[in-house]
Protein backbone atom coordinates (compact mmCIF):
# COMPACT_ATOMS: atom_id res chain seq x y z
CA UNK A 1 0.00 0.00 0.00
CA UNK A 2 1.66 3.32 -1.13
CA UNK A 3 2.17 6.28 1.59
CA UNK A 4 2.59 9.73 0.96
CA UNK A 5 2.72 12.45 3.39
CA UNK A 6 0.49 16.17 3.70
CA UNK A 7 2.66 19.24 4.75
CA UNK A 8 2.11 21.97 6.18
CA UNK A 9 2.96 24.97 3.65
CA UNK A 10 4.48 27.14 6.60
CA UNK A 11 5.93 25.02 9.06
CA UNK A 12 6.99 21.85 7.25
CA UNK A 13 5.16 19.51 9.98
CA UNK A 14 4.23 16.17 8.18
CA UNK A 15 1.61 13.86 8.28
CA UNK A 16 1.60 10.38 6.61
CA UNK A 17 -0.95 8.29 5.15
CA UNK A 18 -1.55 5.58 3.19
CA UNK A 19 -4.00 4.86 -0.11
CA UNK A 20 -6.90 3.46 2.17
CA UNK A 21 -6.94 5.93 4.26
CA UNK A 22 -9.18 9.12 3.41
CA UNK A 23 -7.94 12.43 3.80
CA UNK A 24 -10.59 13.89 5.94
CA UNK A 25 -9.47 11.24 8.51
CA UNK A 26 -5.86 11.95 7.93
CA UNK A 27 -5.84 15.85 7.95
CA UNK A 28 -8.39 16.34 10.92
CA UNK A 29 -8.10 19.83 12.19
CA UNK A 30 -5.86 21.01 9.44
CA UNK A 31 -6.53 23.54 7.15
CA UNK A 32 -6.30 23.29 3.41
CA UNK A 33 -6.83 26.34 0.53
CA UNK A 34 -7.10 25.68 -2.82
CA UNK A 35 -5.35 28.23 -5.53
CA UNK A 36 -7.08 28.44 -9.28
CA UNK A 37 -3.84 28.80 -11.25
CA UNK A 38 -5.74 28.76 -14.78
CA UNK A 39 -8.02 26.70 -16.87
CA UNK A 40 -8.68 23.38 -14.88
CA UNK A 41 -5.59 23.51 -12.67
CA UNK A 42 -5.88 23.94 -9.00
CA UNK A 43 -2.84 24.01 -6.07
CA UNK A 44 -3.61 23.02 -2.52
CA UNK A 45 -1.73 24.26 0.47
CA UNK A 46 -1.94 22.31 3.94
CA UNK A 47 -1.83 23.93 7.15
CA UNK A 48 -1.62 22.31 10.68
CA UNK A 49 -2.68 25.45 12.45
CA UNK A 50 -4.57 28.66 12.03
CA UNK A 51 -0.99 30.35 13.05
CA UNK A 52 0.68 28.73 10.03
CA UNK A 53 -2.00 29.54 7.53
CA UNK A 54 -1.64 32.90 8.50
CA UNK A 55 1.86 32.96 8.73
CA UNK A 56 1.82 31.97 5.22
CA UNK A 57 -1.38 34.27 3.92
CA UNK A 58 0.66 37.04 5.28
CA UNK A 59 4.01 35.95 3.11
CA UNK A 60 1.26 36.53 0.28
CA UNK A 61 0.36 39.79 0.21
CA UNK A 62 2.53 42.67 -1.05
CA UNK A 63 4.67 44.71 1.71
CA UNK A 64 4.38 48.60 1.26
CA UNK A 65 7.73 50.28 0.95
CA UNK A 66 8.85 51.87 4.37
CA UNK A 67 9.47 54.95 2.71
CA UNK A 68 6.33 55.05 0.71
CA UNK A 69 4.63 55.30 4.80
CA UNK A 70 7.27 57.64 5.64
CA UNK A 71 6.89 60.05 2.91
CA UNK A 72 3.20 60.39 4.63
CA UNK A 73 4.21 60.82 7.77
CA UNK A 74 6.20 63.97 6.84
CA UNK A 75 3.25 65.40 4.91
CA UNK A 76 1.08 65.73 8.31
CA UNK A 77 2.73 68.87 9.38
CA UNK A 78 2.46 71.13 6.43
Amino acid sequence: MPKGYFICRSCGKRVEYSSEERPCEVLSGWLTVSQWKGLGAVEHYYFCSFSCLKRWADAQVPKIPEVFLKAFEEGKDK
